[in-house]
């Protein structure tokens, strides 16, 4: 096969997952949400219990309106939208999806790019908080800013515990690398991952950068439309991303209980699945955080146990 046509296929079936998973995700979040509260969600969209409400959603934010606030930067308040979808965009090229080939752009330090890529996220929210000429979601941008750049360090390090204990900074090694006992042994790194995971896309109960009761909706007050609908997917291909980085750095990536590699790909996806019903579910069971209590658990619980990991993992591979 041509190099083009290989490249090219990877390229168009990461973009075909860019914008398919993230809508199942979404349906799923309506439905599982509705059954944890006792309420129907939809169930007419698409006939058989609503399956194609997002999509209904997705032809209603086309049609509205897209309005520019006078006052706002324009230029700038148009493009944050597009600034948040990028950077997941990036990092499912590196995602490896199963053994071999299965993965779109394998790298030599995909650790280090998926951290780095990921933390652009907060350009846009300061994009979209700065450029829209308004004090609710200036605000928003700010704890949003606060917020990331805090968690950003118990995330590295939690990721950083895992590519020590592989020896490599390449997410196909890391999943070559794992076993079974990992799920003890790095038990610590992977909440202290998940939990700051969460604050980095702002999901519930990190979400006070948006604060609806607080702010009317954070950085997002002043979009409409397509553009809205942006941010609200670039929110659930986030769920999609730190749950198979979750996947990839301590749950096994497509190690199954079979030896069979074939199905790789399957477990993959299964547990990508279980780890955003997992996101959903925190959603649903907690209330939200205060801007302080999510800065003390950032400092004063996470950045420790990462760091304790960290020196753990550490002492292990001397060890050994």
């Amino acid at each position: 096969m041509p190099v083009w046509l290989d490249l090219a296929i990877r390229l168009v079936a990461v973009v075909v997952a860019f914008l398919t998973l993230p809508l199942i995700v979404g349906q799923t979040e309506h439905k599982v949400m509705a059954h944890m509260q006792g309420r129907l969600g939809p169930m007419y969209a698409g006939a058989f219990h609503g399956w194609a409400q997002l999509i209904a959603d997705g032809v209603k934010f086309v049609q509205k309106e897209q309005v520019t606030p006078r006052e706002a930067d324009a230029p700038v308040f148009k493009l944050a939208p597009l600034v948040a979808l990028l950077p997941y965009l990036v990092t499912l090229l590196v995602i490896p999806l199963g053994p071999g080939d299965l993965v779109a752009q394998p790298l030599d330090i995909g650790l280090f790019l998926v951290l780095a890529v990921v933390g652009v996220g907060i350009v846009a929210v300061l994009m979209a908080g700065w450029a829209s000429a308004n004090k609710y979601t200036l605000i928003g941008a700010l704890r949003a800013a606060a917020q990331l750049l805090g968690y950003e360090l118990p995330f590295v390090l939690a990721a950083a515990s895992v590519a020590m204990a592989a020896g490599s900074l390449s997410l196909v090694d890391i999943v070559d690398a794992w076993s079974p006992w990992w799920l003890l042994w790095q038990a610590p790194a992977g909440i202290v991952f998940f939990v700051a995971g969460l604050a980095e896309i702002r999901r519930p109960p990190f979400d006070a950068p948006i604060a609806d009761t607080e702010l009317v909706f954070g950085y997002m007050t002043e979009y409409t439309g397509l553009r809205f609908a942006f941010f609200l997917l670039a929110e659930y291909v986030g769920i999609v991303v730190i749950a198979a980085l979750t996947t990839v750095l301590f749950l096994g990536g497509w190690h199954g209980p079979f030896a069979n590699d074939q199905l790789g790909w399957l477990w993959t996806l299964l547990k990508v699945g279980a780890v955003s019903f997992v996101v959903i579910w925190v959603r649903v069971a907690y209330p939200r955080l205060r801007v302080d209590q999510i800065q003390q658990l950032c400092w004063k619980v996470l950045v420790p146990v990462a760091l304790a990991q960290l020196v753990l993992t550490a002492a292990v591979k001397v060890a050994t």
